[in-house]
């Protein structure tokens, strides 16, 4: 069975054979369409990563803004994670931070939906845009 013939097969046996296909040199002989088909879908997986980290960053720091008489650790811990999580994403990917800098419009409606959801409050209690710079966003110091 030839290696694209495996991709709709068995994806995992698929993986293993053109890697060993790639590392010996045998490129011809490996399914070059769907790996370049994988490879997109990689980089779009982390920028999707890289987005929700910054809607779950914003929601937290919207509700901390708030609801300043339920603030608690736990919003202070997945606000500390995120920004972590999001600085340590962009060191591996600093190709991504124009477009998650592009994209804060977006993070930032998705981010009022379950800021929303979470408080109660309803939207007009929220700023219209994102009242957050993105560096402000992953200064490690910053709580509204």
């Amino acid at each position: 069975m030839s290696a694209s013939e495996l991709y709709e097969r068995d994806y995992y046996e698929w993986t293993m054979r053109n890697a060993e296909l790639l590392r010996s040199g045998r490129a011809n002989e490996a399914d070059l369409a769907n790996i370049a088909e994988e490879l997109e879908d990689m980089g779009k997986r982390e920028r999707r990563d890289l987005l929700n980290r910054l809607r779950v960053l914003i929601a937290h720091l919207l509700k901390w803004q708030a609801q300043p008489d339920r603030r608690s650790r736990s919003w202070q811990l997945t606000i500390r994670v995120q920004r972590k999580d999001l600085a340590g994403l962009l060191s591996e990917n600093p190709s991504l931070e124009p477009n998650l800098k592009s994209n804060l419009p977006e993070a930032y409606e998705r981010a009022i939906v379950e800021a929303m959801t979470e408080t109660g409050l309803p939207e007009s209690e929220f700023p219209s845009t994102c009242p957050f710079t993105f560096e402000v966003l992953l200064d490690p110091d910053y709580l509204p």
